[in-house]
This record gives C-alpha cells, structure tokens and sequence, in this order.
C-alpha cells in the first residue's frame, strides 16, 4: 500500500492538490462540518475509497473489517500509525455512511491522480481477451512490465499487502469479488489489461 511519503509527494501535484482540496470543501460542507483535516489526510482517505468498498460489498462492515480499516487509515495518515484520535480513521466513519453518495466524487480525484502519475491512455490501448484464461506465468510476467506506481495503486485499493500482488492463493468473497470489479470499472481500472488479469487470480468463495 503507499506509504504516507508516496501519500505527500502525490498531494504536491497540482492537478491532485486542486481536485484534493475541492473534494475536501464539499465533503466538510456537506458531510462533515465540524472535521478539521489536512490536505494530506485527506487524500489518505480518497485513497481509503476503494477498500471501504469493498468492506461494504455485503451491505455492512464486520468488526475485523473495522480494524483492518483503520489500521489501513492510520498507516496513510501523516505520521499517525500510533496516534490515539486518528484525523483519517475518524474521518472515514462519515464515508462509510455515505459511501454510495461520495464514492464516484472519491473515485474522480484517484483518476486524476492516476492519470497524472502514468501514462494511464497507452496502457488502456492494449488489448486483451477477457473471456482468455490467465496463467500465472503470464501475470507475473505482465505485474513485471507494469509501471511501478500503478502496481502500487492496485495494491493499495485492493490488496492488505504489497506482497500479495503477485500470489497463488488469493480467496475472495463473490460479493467482494463482484464490488471489486465495479470499483475498477468506476475508476476505469477495468480497461488496464494487468487489473483484468488481477482480477482473475482470484479464487472466488461463495
């Protein structure tokens, strides 16, 4: 997952700084007018969006969920892995009420930042046959050739470990899986041939 030094250095962009900061006066307006965040922590918690989706793909939040979220949270924060009020972790306790409201506004400014970070448009013009099965070797093979950043993107929104991006023995819920696909298609991850062959090594559990 990024650490909270990828995290400052993303927000210096300016074209994630401004959609950044945007996103942060309409969610405190709106959602949550008494939080006092930085710029940095909030963009921690944009990048919470997609992991929050997915620990709600069954209509609630279980309380390993809970801890494996803010433990999550409080990794991104600015120098907050040990702090006792986390401005992240109390900060997403709003998103998760209204995720449904706020996500595809999180989601855009993660496409800003993704397509400033890489060259999102000549990986999307690389085709790939999604009814093809993957095999382990060709996906390795294909994280290889991955720009690094995207590679990390991918882990952050989706995995608990950097490690586990590439592995033989990932399991996941159906209702996981199916939420995971929709975030990628929402954040436009599905047209990236390496998320499609992501996706797919995955064993699915009812």
């Amino acid at each position: 997952m990024f650490t909270e030094y990828e995290i400052e250095t993303m927000v210096e962009l300016p074209e994630v700084l401004e959609a950044t900061q945007a996103l942060k006066k309409d969610f405190c307006k709106n959602e949550a007018p008494y939080l006092e965040i930085s710029d940095h922590d909030f963009f921690s918690l944009i990048m919470m969006a997609p992991t929050v989706g997915i620990a709600l793909a069954d209509g609630t939040v279980s309380l390993f969920e809970e801890l494996a979220l803010n433990k999550k949270a409080r990794k991104l924060s600015k120098g907050g892995y040990f702090m006792k009020k986390d401005p992240v972790v109390y900060a997403m306790k709003f998103l998760l009420k209204k995720y449904d409201i706020w996500s595809d506004k999180f989601f855009n400014v993660l496409k800003v930042a993704m397509h400033v970070s890489f060259d999102m448009e000549r990986l999307e013009k690389k085709k790939f046959d999604e009814e093809a099965e993957v095999t382990y070797p060709e996906y390795k093979k294909a994280v290889l050739n991955t720009p690094y950043i995207l590679i990390r993107f991918i882990a952050s929104f989706f995995l608990e470990n950097d490690e586990e991006i590439i592995s033989t023995n990932r399991h996941i819920g159906r209702n996981e899986y199916l939420q995971m696909l929709k975030v990628g298609e929402q954040m436009g991850l599905n047209k990236l041939p390496v998320f499609q062959m992501f996706c797919k090594t995955f064993d699915q559990k009812a």
